[in-house]
């Protein structure tokens, strides 16, 4: 009688796994087919209960997923998916892209950035990322610095200093140099009807003013020793000595 008992439970798992093998076939090509119907909603939903069911084995699909959730603009599924691609190896090139551009949709500019560079750490070739750092912090560092936000733009400005591209790196040095630059005559400008009158104030200002002029020239150093052609950061930086001596 045992022996019959464990016979029929044998082949009641037997039949399970079998029924399980069926249903999650079923779910894989219900979700190619809604792949190829660009019916992103419905790929997000198959592939992910197809996954769960074969334990997240088939990296294709897990990087199918996460590009379907992308343009289902199902952004938190869609850095999930891309995690597992990453952390497989499947496509990592593109699926660091693929979450980055995701944290951008929802904004989240420090976990962009962070994406970026750790993409940038695996593969420091890696131009579309480059791409995507560069044209997110620059317009997110212009609407700061045009905000005031100085502190922010900075920030946002720097970020792009770690992309090899030396066009890109240029336009960053020079969007610092050009706002610390501009910070520190505007404070002189303001200052110099009160230099003989409240000479004690104009020089408190001038301190002010100076230590934006120095932020700028460390700035325009680097951008003149990346590019010696570099014309307007020269003449830039000519303006600043002259005004220091």
């Amino acid at each position: 009688m045992k022996k019959i008992i464990l016979l029929l439970a044998f082949c009641l798992s037997v039949g399970n796994l079998f029924a399980q093998d069926a249903n999650a076939d079923k779910l894989r090509e219900e979700g190619d087919a809604a792949m190829t119907a660009k019916n992103y909603p419905e790929v997000v939903a198959k592939y992910s209960e197809y996954l769960k069911l074969t334990n997240y084995e088939d990296e294709s699909r897990i990087f199918n997923c996460a590009f379907a959730a992308y343009n289902a603009k199902k952004y938190d599924d869609a850095i999930k998916f891309y995690d597992m691609a990453i952390q497989k190896g499947y496509k990592a090139d593109d699926a660091y892209v693929g979450k980055a551009m995701s944290l951008r949709s929802q904004d989240k500019a420090a976990d962009f950035t962070a994406t970026v560079e750790a993409g940038l750490q695996a593969n420091a070739q890696n131009e579309n990322l480059e791409k995507l750092l560069y044209a997110y912090c620059m317009k997110k560092g212009q609407a700061a610095q045009k905000a005031g936000k100085t502190e922010e733009a900075e920030e946002l400005f720097k970020d792009v200093l770690v992309v090899s591209n030396a066009k890109y790196k240029g336009n960053a040095l020079y969007s610092l140099n050009v706002m610390f630059y501009n910070a520190g005559a505007k404070i002189l400008l303001n200052a110099n009807p009160i230099a003989t009158s409240d000479p004690d104030k104009y020089a408190a200002e001038k301190k002010k003013a100076d230590a934006q002029m120095a932020k700028a020239k460390g700035y325009l150093e680097q951008a003149v020793a990346l590019n010696a052609a570099d014309a307007n950061s020269k003449k830039i930086l000519d303006a600043i000595n002259a005004a220091a001596k």
